[in-house]
């Protein structure tokens, strides 16, 4: 017989006595172990085609002369040139017409989940337009109201138990808001729910739609939206972009939430009424109490903006390209609302016929340069697959905002000169430092301690990692 050495039996007998202990352990000590552990607060599962995408909003209303379905799908070989990924259609649904607004009405006042508005064309021809896309490789999202109706929506006779009430008994537009046109359903009721799920489904599957643009999402209870995703996900993998800003909804529910925040400091900053101190408590909010997977929408324009508070010129004025910029280079999805690559100067009428006048403009060269840069830098990807924003410290930086992006293989460093005077910027500490090209004159510039760079008002500049 083979002797065993001293050494291995004690090993062996040491294994024997800590998986007694183990499994001598209180269940107690056990859960209190797992409640400590970290966990990944987002169990939606991206699409991979997101990890780079962009967004593009489109009004089928003043997006062409014809207004219609088949006049869009001709522009899709454009916007895929532009750098477009994901199309979000305004909703297509027939519109109301009691207490309709202007002599057009609002889209988001549906009449009919299930119709398409003959305005825009036929259902076939939105089906066209989806495998239209789908041949460019891109992707694209229905504008969805699940939070009310029109007057006259189908529900309103079939179903008018599914309505709220004010203090009267009578239906009720959304409370303190100026939406006479609509009427708000009633999610305490599971039939509501039910209907809202399948109608969603249907799209998905009728049109095969990849997704949905959801309009006040946080109007609706979030078990809703919860489910909602697992009931789509089953017939096949959809983006879920939210109409709000919440970290809660992306949970379960969303990959996308808007980053009103940042567009309204950026605002502020652009009219003088902030510095830059107003990104700095939006990019600190964004890190710490948002999921690190979780994806946030940066504009500076979209059909709310447009019609109701300025054209992208009146929001930003000489800060406009600076503000583009930072929405596709920072953390964010960036959008683009139609029209904005064309130098739209006009605020689109929203319930009347008001197309685009389509020219060629800098805006559009611009964000299709930097949708190249963003696409082909995986620091700047989103969610998971990208990286955070790391501050670079400055001396003014209440004006220059400055920050780097990199992983194991690329960085990028970026300054931004948010005021109109010019800066004379020197660097503090050593992330910075390096060899990089410049975006746009791939120029090489070496930063070490000693570099300093001269910005004009409300300039800014981009070095990548070569």
């Amino acid at each position: 017989m083979k002797r065993i050495p001293i050494a291995l039996i004690a090993c062996l007998l040491l294994l024997s006595c800590n998986q007694e202990k183990s499994a001598s352990e209180p269940t107690s000590m056990k859960q209190e172990n797992t409640a400590y552990q970290p966990q990944d607060y987002v169990k939606v599962k991206h699409p991979a085609w997101s990890k780079n995408a962009t967004i593009y909003q489109i009004n089928t209303r003043q997006f062409s002369e014809e207004g219609t379905f088949k006049a869009a799908k001709k522009e899709l070989p454009r916007l895929k040139e532009l750098g477009i990924d994901i199309i979000w259609l305004m909703p297509i649904h027939e519109i109301g017409e009691k207490n309709r607004k202007g002599s057009l009405g609002s889209p988001y006042a549906v009449k009919d989940y299930y119709s398409v508005n003959p305005e825009f064309g036929t259902l076939e021809d939105l089906k066209a337009f989806v495998k239209a896309a789908h041949d460019l490789e891109m992707y694209v999202i229905l504008d969805w109201v699940a939070n009310h109706t029109a007057w006259d929506n189908v529900l309103v006779k079939e179903h008018p138990d599914w309505y709220e009430r004010d203090y009267k008994g009578d239906f009720r537009p959304t409370p303190w808001w100026d939406w006479s046109d609509i009427i708000d359903l009633d999610y305490n009721k599971p039939e509501v729910r039910k209907y809202m799920t399948e109608a969603m489904t249907y799209w998905v599957k009728e049109a095969d739609i990849d997704g949905y643009r959801c309009d006040v999402a946080g109007f609706v209870p979030i078990e809703f939206w919860n489910n909602l995703r697992r009931e789509l996900d089953a017939v096949k993998p959809v983006f879920m972009l939210a109409e709000w800003e919440s970290r809660d909804l992306h949970a379960e529910a969303f990959d996308m939430t808007y980053a009103w925040s940042w567009n309204e400091s950026m605002h502020k900053i652009c009219t003088g009424k902030a510095d830059v101190n107003a990104l700095y408590v939006y990019y600190s909010w964004n890190e710490s109490a948002f999921p690190e997977n979780s994806m946030r929408m940066t504009f500076v324009s979209n059909h709310d903006k447009n019609a109701w508070e300025g054209t992208m010129y009146e929001q930003f004025g000489d800060g406009l390209e600076a503000a583009i910029a930072l929405s596709v280079v920072g953390e964010g999805m960036p959008l683009v609302y139609n029209g904005q690559e064309a130098g739209n100067d006009k605020r689109l009428a929203f319930f009347e016929k008001d197309p685009i006048n389509w020219k060629k403009d800098e805006i559009g060269d611009l964000y299709q340069n930097l949708f190249q840069l963003m696409k082909s830098n995986t620091a700047l990807w989103h969610a998971k697959w990208g990286s955070r924003m790391i501050k670079v410290p400055n001396n003014n930086e209440s004006k220059i905002f400055s920050f780097v992006r990199q992983n194991e293989t690329e960085k990028v460093f970026a300054v931004f000169n948010f005021s109109d005077e010019v800066q004379t910027v020197e660097f503090k500490e050593t992330l910075y430092h390096g060899n990089y090209n410049a975006f746009n004159t791939n120029e090489n510039i070496n930063f070490s301690e000693e570099t300093t760079i001269e910005l004009e008002p409300w300039a800014y500049k981009i070095y990548i990692k070569p």
